[in-house]
C-alpha cells in the first residue's frame, strides 16, 4: 500500500484508516522497540484503559555518542524538566508521535491528525483533551529513539519544535505555560552574561551558565558512563535551547508583534 506523500500526519490518518484493529500504535521509523514493548502497554492500557497513551524514549547502546547526547539533552530534567516522560507529568501527559497510542474511537471522534507538519502530534493532543479523552503516560512502553545523526540537523529538528509552539499557543491559548519561554530566556540570559563581563566585568552570571553545564556534563557522565557523550551533551544542551529558543522567539514576534496569520509565521509548518 502506497500514496502519495503528504506529511506525517495525514500518512498515519491513511494507515489509520485502513486498519481494522481497535487500537493503533504510532511510532517513528528511526525507533528500535524493546522486546516487552507491547506486553507493557497491553498491561497497562488492561489496568487502566485510556483512548491515547504515549511512552518515553531512550538511548540504545548502539547509538552513536552524538545520539546519545542529543537523547540526553531531549530527556534529561536538566533540560526540559521530564515533560518527555517523568512520573510528574502522568496525569496530563503530552504524547508524541514517535511512540503514542489511539484507540479507533478517539481517532474517528478527532479524524486523527491536522495537516500540520510540526506540532501535528501536541495538536491531536490538545482537541483528544477537549474532547474529554483521557491520556496516560506509560512508563516502562519507551523505546530507543535514533533521533537526528547530525548536529545540522539537530539544530534544524528543534527550530521548528519552537516555532510551532507559539502557533499551539495561539490555537489553544489555554495549553500556554511560562515554561516555553525558558530557551528563549536562557539564550538571551546568556548573551547578556557575556556582554557583562566584557562590558563591566561582572562575571557572576556567567559563572552560573558554566555551573550549569557542569552538571550537564557530570550527571550524563554518571548516566552514558562515556566522558565524550558527557562532553558532547553540553553541546547537544546548548544546540537545543539555541534551535528551541530562536524558533519561539521568531514565531512569537511574527505572530504578535507583526500581526502575521498563523500560516503566515510559520507556512513550513503547513505546507
Amino acid at each position: 500500500m502506497s500514496k502519495p506523500n503528504s506529511g506525517p500526519g495525514l500518512t498515519r490518518n491513511y494507515g489509520m484508516n485502513h486498519a481494522k484493529g481497535d487500537y493503533f500504535i504510532i511510532l517513528d521509523s528511526d525507533c528500535i522497540l524493546p522486546k516487552t514493548y507491547l506486553e507493557e502497554v497491553n498491561n497497562a492500557l488492561e489496568t487502566h484503559f485510556t483512548d491515547i497513551y504515549g511512552g518515553a524514549d531512550a538511548a540504545h547502546s548502539s547509538f552513536t555518542p552524538i545520539q546519545k547526547a542529543i537523547n540526553f539533552s531531549m530527556t534529561s530534567l536538566l533540560t526540559t524538566g521530564g515533560i518527555r516522560g517523568s512520573e510528574k507529568v502522568k496525569t496530563k501527559f503530552q504524547p508524541r508521535s514517535f511512540n503514542m497510542g489511539l484507540s479507533r474511537k478517539a481517532f474517528q471522534v478527532t479524524k486523527g491528525f491536522s495537516t500540520q507538519r510540526f506540532g501535528e502530534d501536541i495538536e491531536l493532543t490538545f482537541r483528544l483533551w477537549n474532547a474529554n479523552f483521557e491520556s496516560q503516560f506509560i512508563e516502562r512502553a519507551f523505546v530507543f529513539h535514533k533521533r537526528r545523526t547530525t548536529w545540522r540537523n539537530f539544530f534544524k529538528q528543534v527550530f521548528n519544535f519552537g516555532a510551532a509552539r507559539p502557533i499551539l499557543n495561539r490555537l489553544y491559548p489555554e495549553t500556554a505555560k511560562i515554561t516555553y519561554w525558558f530557551p528563549t530566556i536562557f539564550i538571551v540570559g546568556l548573551i547578556v552574561s557575556i556582554l557583562f563581563i566584557a562590558v563591566i566585568g561582572f562575571k557572576w552570571f556567567l559563572l552560573c551558565y558554566g555551573l550549569y553545564f557542569i552538571c550537564i556534563l557530570l550527571v550524563s557522565f554518571f548516566k552514558n558512563k562515556s566522558l565524550k557523550v558527557a562532553i558532547l551533551s553540553m553541546y547537544a544542551t546548548f544546540l537545543q535551547f539555541c534551535g528551541y529558543g530562536i524558533g519561539f522567539l521568531r514565531s512569537f514576534f511574527r505572530l504578535n508583534l507583526l500581526g502575521k496569520s498563523v500560516k503566515d509565521t510559520f507556512p513550513r509548518m503547513f505546507s
